[in-house]
């Protein structure tokens, strides 16, 4: 970007805003236009060369950032590499669920469907539901899974997927998962609705991201690695608040707000010991007692952290609610959940 500038300040030549930024070439060396930083600091850098565009209202510097093949992959019908989707196929509004066999479920209570897509454990099925235009899309088990339908929404909403260029205007996606759960506080009961107003990560899934520190309560994190005695060999947890404005407009007054664990297995990062010991063999006791200020640890599950920490990453609004089937405390388990599941449905399908 320099080397350009300074072919610019020698050429004698005053250029107007849109070809100045005909200029500033898609490359991925920038980071997206959105990162106002950036954006204000290579504005300084310009005035600094042509004092006399500071007349000529460049505002809105665009930085174009262009995805290789490699790193996007666009399917040969124009749908994203996984999902299968195309950008017109994504509702603002979307609801994750974990089993395939539940989009059918959800997508039973809309008025209408306009598409039904199946690729792999993604599933999905865009239509109305009161006047709202809502995806509802299988992500299959773990944050690993999340990892992919997280970066493949974001990528159907703000990449232009022709020209590989991040779009210029921000769109941003509603992102509520509709989950079960298993309890860890013996007061928590069988069939309560439980919004993860926290949610911690044992999978380590978003350590991999710059900015992983900005979103992430840092205090919560070394208070928790400190009381539960945190194996160095397990991956750092990261702790990340739900969209206070969605919890408030889902949750209402009729469901418990709760510190959720996503765990990066269903056995032994659980606490379950089948015919193999675990490496800390008192972990959900240290679990349950465990206490930051008002938070403590109330429910395992296995996707919400990522979706909670990317989508504060990129910018969407994004929460996890489930349904409690069990409690681990009480060692208490309800299979016939089904009813209280739809309940939930409904329930979010109203409120978002």
């Amino acid at each position: 970007m320099h080397r350009r500038i300074e072919r610019l300040k020698y050429s004698g030549k005053i250029y107007k805003q849109n070809e100045f930024q005909n200029l500033v070439t898609p490359t991925t060396d920038f980071l997206p236009y959105h990162f106002s930083e950036l954006q204000n600091a290579l504005k300084k850098c310009i005035f600094a060369f042509f004092p006399c565009l500071q007349n000529k209202h460049i505002n809105t510097l665009i930085i174009m950032k262009h995805f290789p093949a490699s790193e996007l992959i666009i399917n040969g019908d124009g749908s994203i590499f996984h999902l299968h989707l195309k950008p017109e196929q994504l509702a603002d509004n979307v609801i994750l669920v974990g089993d395939p066999g539940r989009v059918a479920l959800v997508a039973a209570y809309f008025d209408t469907q306009e598409c039904s897509v199946s690729s792999r454990e993604f599933n999905t099925i865009t239509g109305t539901y009161k006047g709202k235009r809502i995806s509802v899309i299988s992500t299959g088990i773990g944050t690993d899974n999340i990892d992919i339908v997280m970066n493949e929404l974001d990528a159907l909403s703000n990449i232009d997927l022709e020209t590989r260029t991040e779009k210029k205007e921000f769109r941003q996606l509603t992102i509520i998962r509709i989950g079960t759960s298993g309890g860890m506080q013996p007061e928590i009961p069988l069939g309560s609705f439980l919004i993860s107003e926290k949610s911690i990560g044992f999978d380590g899934m978003l350590n991999f991201y710059a900015g992983r520190d900005s979103v992430s309560d840092l205090e919560f994190e070394k208070s928790m690695k400190g009381q539960l005695d945190w194996n160095p060999q397990w991956a750092a947890p990261y702790v990340v608040d739900a969209d206070e404005e969605l919890v408030k407009r889902i949750g209402k007054n009729d469901m418990l707000l709760g510190t959720t664990i996503s765990a990066n297995g269903f056995y032994g990062p659980q606490g379950r010991v089948l015919r193999i010991d675990l490496a800390d063999m008192k972990i959900n006791d240290k679990i349950e007692n465990f206490r930051f200020g008002k938070y403590k640890i109330t429910n395992y599950e296995m996707e919400g952290s990522a979706i909670a920490g990317l989508a504060k990453l990129m910018g969407h609004k994004a929460m996890t609610v489930c349904c409690i089937i069990a409690n681990r405390r009480v060692e208490a388990a309800n299979t016939d959940y089904k009813p209280y599941i739809e309940k939930l449905v409904t329930t979010v399908l109203d409120r978002i």
